[in-house]
């Protein structure tokens, strides 16, 4: 069974080699060629160390493109009329599903008939000089995110190809993205990517990591995305990472937000070796969006307010035409320009909103639980742990396609609007914890007139579409 330990030098050697043989650009890989080409980047473009040292939460978009010189284009008009902080470079779906040559064809004909084959940038065909060539023409440090389950050739491709931050998880990028992959066969491969990372990390090259804090993105009650985060982290760290950015999703209720985000900042540290730096990164809503762009901006809004109020490292935006799919560049852009007025107009206003504090306190105590789950379930191996928690289900997340999750969890508002557990199926948080849940949807259920059941949980995930928080009955609130 998998084990929580580092890669010895002749194992990575041996994947590495392997990996490198599934597609030719991966022969261009030599890694202390690599390392000396990391080294050259001046520091503007390090991203660990502009994440690090940032006196205001950072902002970065999600974009990509399938020609290098569109991807160009789009990542320099972000840098330069959206004033981006950090800057992204979200990879195709076909190579996520390592169909290199899908990948091929979809670029093939991109280039011959200008329209975009592909719904992301194809970084593996583009080999490492695609990918140098990409990082030499901004001025920004730029970021991988995609959605791979195995991502080993991705990432030696584009560590290579001197990106420094790397998106995703062997949990956070299987339980959402995947629906056959076993939690064990993608923590293996995560093991490689986290062991590469920390290979240039040893010889001074920081790889920053970032697990996908919103998961499924679909109300996730905040202590199973903490969980994850740590976890990941956990084994990242083993791997010799030493810069790890840990993520969460916005469930929209300001309070429980603000408290999650201080509850992952607060609970990574703990958890996480002193030898790590830990940052935190905050994703505007990630489920959907009202169809009028004058009402997203509001949802957009409300992100960049509670990013002000919380404090993160780094905040992922949103643009005001997510309903109709890929943005374009300039509605990107001005999804990160009305995140930025928010927040540089409360960031210095000092506000205090009552209730944060015993929030964060119920948050850190489910997550805890939780931790303590993957420790003794797994005979205190952290690899073993994930395993056998989410076999079991003491681990869970909800909405998941994954065949390692029992997906059995089910979430609903309060009448507050914060995310609470309306189905706890077998996930390990004892049982004053589920009263407190319990309690409070029950006081929603008797403010709406009806029973607790599952419409509630239905309801509440098209409201933010709907253009509310709360998905009450007829879609009114309790002041109609």
């Amino acid at each position: 069974m998998i084990r929580d330990e580092r890669l010895p030098p002749e194992e990575l050697r041996r994947i590495d080699e392997s990996v490198r043989g599934d597609w030719p650009t991966g022969e261009d890989v030599d890694f202390d060629e690599a390392v000396a080409y990391h080294e050259s980047l001046p520091d503007g473009k390090r991203f660990a160390r502009v994440l690090e040292t940032a006196d205001r939460p950072l902002l970065q978009p999600r974009a990509g493109v399938p020609r290098l010189d569109d991807q160009i284009d789009l990542l320099r008009h972000l840098e330069r009329d959206g004033l981006a902080d950090l800057l992204p470079t979200t990879i195709d779906s076909y190579t996520r599903d390592n169909e290199y040559a899908k990948a091929r064809e979809g670029l093939a004909e991109s280039r011959e008939t200008g329209e975009d084959a592909l719904n992301g940038f194809p970084a593996v065909n583009h080999g490492v000089d695609g990918c140098r060539t990409l990082i030499e023409a901004l001025d920004r440090p730029i970021e991988v995110r995609h959605g791979t389950p195995d991502a080993r050739l991705l990432a030696a491709v584009t560590f290579a190809g001197g990106f420094q931050s790397f998106e995703g998880g062997p949990i956070s990028y299987n339980i959402p993205y995947t629906k056959e992959d076993d939690l064990e066969t993608t923590i293996e491969h995560w093991q490689y990517v986290d062991r590469l990372a920390g290979a240039y990390t040893d010889r001074g090259v920081r790889i920053n990591r970032e697990p996908f804090g919103p998961l499924t993105g679909t109300l996730v009650p905040p202590c199973i995305a903490i969980a994850v985060m740590v976890v990941e982290g956990l084994l990242a760290a083993t791997q010799g990472v030493r810069s790890l950015t840990l993520g969460y999703g916005q469930v929209g209720n300001v309070v429980q937000d603000v408290a999650a985000l201080r509850a992952l900042r607060s609970l990574g540290e703990e958890y996480l070796p002193d030898a790590v730096t830990v940052t935190t990164v905050f994703h505007e809503w990630m489920g959907g969006f009202p169809p009028d762009e004058a009402r997203a901006n509001g949802v957009i809004g409300l992100g960049g307010a509670t990013a002000a109020l919380a404090r993160p490292d780094k905040v992922i935006t949103k643009s005001p035409q997510e309903f109709r799919g890929v943005p374009t560049k300039e509605a990107n852009a001005a999804g990160l320009r009305t995140t930025r007025q928010l927040i540089d107009m409360l960031i210095e206003q000092d506000i205090d909103i009552d209730g944060i504090a015993e929030e964060r306190e119920l948050i850190e105590r489910a997550t805890r639980d939780l931790l303590d789950a993957v420790y003794r379930r797994g005979d205190g191996d952290v690899a073993r742990g994930v395993v056998r928690t989410f076999e079991s289900g003491a681990l869970d997340v909800p909405f998941a396609p994954s065949d390692s999750a029992a997906g059995d969890v089910l979430p609903a508002r309060d009448d507050d609007g914060r995310v609470r557990i309306f189905t706890f199926a077998d996930l390990a948080v004892r049982d004053e914890i589920k009263e407190v849940h319990g309690a409070r949807l029950d006081d929603r259920a008797r403010t709406e007139g009806r029973d607790r059941s599952f419409t509630m949980v239905a309801d509440d995930v098209d409201a933010i579409s709907d253009g509310k928080l709360i998905g009450r009955p007829g879609g009114g609130t309790d002041a109609d």
